[in-house]
């Protein structure tokens, strides 16, 4: 007969501590597929709903069927500006959309995005979001507010115009008495200035501009203005603006629910963010030349905004934040943050970039909008 063999005491705390383990891990087999039903607040035929299905795409092929992304329009199951709100009960496992679009919650929400950015690009935005602070005063904030949602910010956006206007805005003036469409600190900016502002989500711009419930609207780029149908109803675009000149999207996650993944579909999902980011950025540079050159070709006029209307963006931009940030410590924080990494980065930026103009007028001439 044979002896049991003995267990050393040190492997019975081992096997005790693999056990722990085991019952503390996420209870998902190799086999099983986690379903997350998403929804981005954008109309199924933008091409921000598209990217949001870019997104859920690379997850889903990462995954090898253990994590499934569904993504629904705007509408689908709360409208474009409930959102949060609706991820952060779990009504929704995650959905796509931008901070501004939470600027009732929080005021300071709408600086990852709204207003000049002591003079950064979307992207060095981004660099200070990653790198600058911004990250972590972003969970701060949602914290702060009893938000239990998992934040991810990405997607670079182009410069966004000034908007479509039925006739050419020729200087500040110009402005007053106009019902314009614009979200987040946008709306205090343009308030100032004398406009009506009605922050309507994406879908319901073109229909109320068709209606005469506005006489203006900004929403974003040339690919999104063109398939959303600004150039059917109004045929002056004015381009370039300090009002969103360095926004990005946000993924959000239902906290429980992303908690509850294994590591590496953590992973998967961080990893998805970063190279989404960089194919976005891509692709709207080749969409957002591809439909400005098709809006031209329709007839659409393509004005730049005077000097002079963007240089009253920022002084009224100093106004706003300096009454933002008096009434919200949190708004102030962010606007320090900002402030501190702009000023290094944006040296840094406008010491070492070439001027590209430059060498675009010496192949195709300077040509105007």
């Amino acid at each position: 007969m044979t002896e049991p063999k003995k267990t050393s005491r040190r492997g019975l705390i081992k096997g005790a501590a693999v056990a722990a383990g085991a019952l503390s891990a996420p209870m998902i087999s190799k086999a099983e597929t986690v379903s997350f039903r998403f929804q981005s607040t954008w109309p199924a035929k933008d091409i921000f709903h598209e990217y949001a299905n870019d997104f859920a795409k690379k997850v889903n092929d990462m995954a090898g069927g253990r994590l499934k992304i569904e993504v629904l329009p705007s509408g689908a199951v709360v409208p474009a500006f409930q959102l949060l709100d609706a991820v952060n009960k779990g009504t929704l496992d995650g959905g796509h959309g931008v901070l501004a679009y939470h600027y009732g919650k929080s005021t300071a929400l709408a600086l990852w995005g709204s207003g000049p950015a002591f003079g950064m690009d979307p992207n060095m935005v981004l660099a200070w979001h990653q790198y600058g602070g911004g990250k972590q005063l972003l969970e701060e904030i949602y914290k702060g507010l009893n938000i239990d949602v998992v934040s991810f910010v990405y997607g670079p956006m182009p410069t966004q115009p000034l908007g479509w206007f039925k006739k050419p805005i020729a200087k500040v003036a110009d402005i007053k008495g106009l019902k314009y469409r614009t979200v987040g600190l946008a709306v205090d900016i343009f308030t100032e200035m004398g406009a009506a502002v009605n922050p309507l989500p994406g879908g319901e711009i073109v229909p109320a501009l068709d209606r005469g419930l506005i006489d203006a609207a900004e929403f974003n780029n040339a690919s999104s203005d063109r398939v959303l149908g600004f150039p059917d109803v109004v045929k002056n675009c004015m381009l370039q603006s300090f009002h969103q000149s360095g926004e990005q999207f946000e993924i959000l996650f239902n906290k429980s629910k992303y908690n509850a993944l294994p590591q590496e579909l953590k992973s998967i999902i961080d990893y998805a963010v970063q190279a989404s980011s960089a194919e976005m950025s891509w692709k709207a540079i080749d969409r957002n030349s591809k439909d400005y050159e098709e809006m031209k070709k329709q007839g659409i006029k393509f004005y730049k905004t005077p000097d002079a209307i963007l240089q009253a963006q920022l002084e009224v931009w100093d106004k706003v934040v300096a009454k933002k940030s008096a009434e919200n410590p949190a708004f102030k924080k962010v606007m320090d943050s900002q402030r501190a990494f702009a000023a290094r980065a944006g040296q840094w930026q406008n010491d070492y970039m070439v001027d590209f103009k430059m060498a675009y007028n010496r192949y195709f001439g300077k040509k105007k909008a």
